[in-house]
């Protein structure tokens, strides 16, 4: 049994086969989907998903690429519903910035403001945080770290293998490993896979997005978790049975609302 922590069903490219692949899915083993929050006007879907489908969760947040949509009304109406699970994902993206030094400035501030935001309607509503990082490590650590993030903690989605991170793990955040672990340039990931702390290690996929080996550059699905299962194994020296055990009570130690999902085999 897996559970996908990261998955954009609510994702146009999911628009005509989602029920398929739902149910292709949970065939697989995959018993608990959770769609996060990126675009505010998908969220409706992704609500409604999740109240169609028993073992699918949804979170309300606004990606930090459309920052500008945040809207914390809105965003509290979803997270009352009993199927939102997360506040996010959020946090911070430095990879596209604009090319004048003010201009570059000015949008990580705001950036950094509307994630700031995110930690406080976390601490409100007493939800985990789906936290996305890239080519912002130093930024989104000392905001985790002064908001006090740890007291509701979360999932570093797509964990990028910076060791300055790490030691989030002490502070509630799990780590979430995709498909990118079976990259073949993914040696950074590889290398560090063994210092996460297992009782920290969460499965996601990301999809449609960073479709794991040997699929690549096809639409990623959630049954893909099965093939991340299969490497964190190979590379932890476990058995497959025992990651999918592992991964699972520890997406459900974090996401409370998945603990009525059994645990099973696939």
């Amino acid at each position: 049994m897996i559970i996908d922590t990261h998955c954009h069903l609510d994702d146009e490219r999911f628009y005509n086969d989602v029920d398929e692949v739902i149910a292709s899915a949970y065939e697989k083993g995959v018993k608990g989907i959770i769609i996060p929050g990126a675009d505010i006007h998908d969220l409706e879907r992704a609500q409604a998903l999740s109240h169609q489908y028993e073992h699918v969760f949804f979170a309300a947040g606004i990606h930090p690429y459309h920052h500008e949509q945040y809207n914390e009304d809105v965003l509290r109406t979803f997270l009352t519903d009993e199927k939102c699970v997360a506040v996010g994902e959020c946090g911070l993206d430095y990879f596209r910035l604009p090319e004048g030094e003010n201009e570059k400035a000015l949008e990580k501030k705001e950036q950094q403001a509307i994630f700031a935001k995110h930690i406080e309607l976390a601490k409100a509503f007493k939800k985990p945080l789906i936290v996305h990082i890239r080519d912002a490590n130093e930024d989104s650590k000392h905001i985790l770290l002064e908001k006090n993030a740890s007291e509701v903690g979360g999932v570093l989605h797509c964990y990028n293998a910076s060791k300055h991170l790490l030691d989030l793990a002490t502070k509630g955040f799990y780590f979430g490993i995709g498909g990118v672990l079976t990259f073949k340039n993914a040696k950074q990931l590889v290398d560090i896979l063994p210092l996460i702390p297992r009782e920290k290690l969460l499965i996601e996929t990301d999809a449609p997005y960073l479709t794991p080996m040997p699929h690549r550059g096809e639409r990623n699905l959630p049954e893909y978790t099965v093939l991340v299962a299969e490497k964190m194994a190979e590379l932890l020296h476990v058995s497959v049975t025992e990651v999918h055990t592992m991964t699972t009570q520890n997406a459900q130690k974090l996401f409370k609302a998945l603990e009525k999902i059994k645990l099973g085999t696939i």
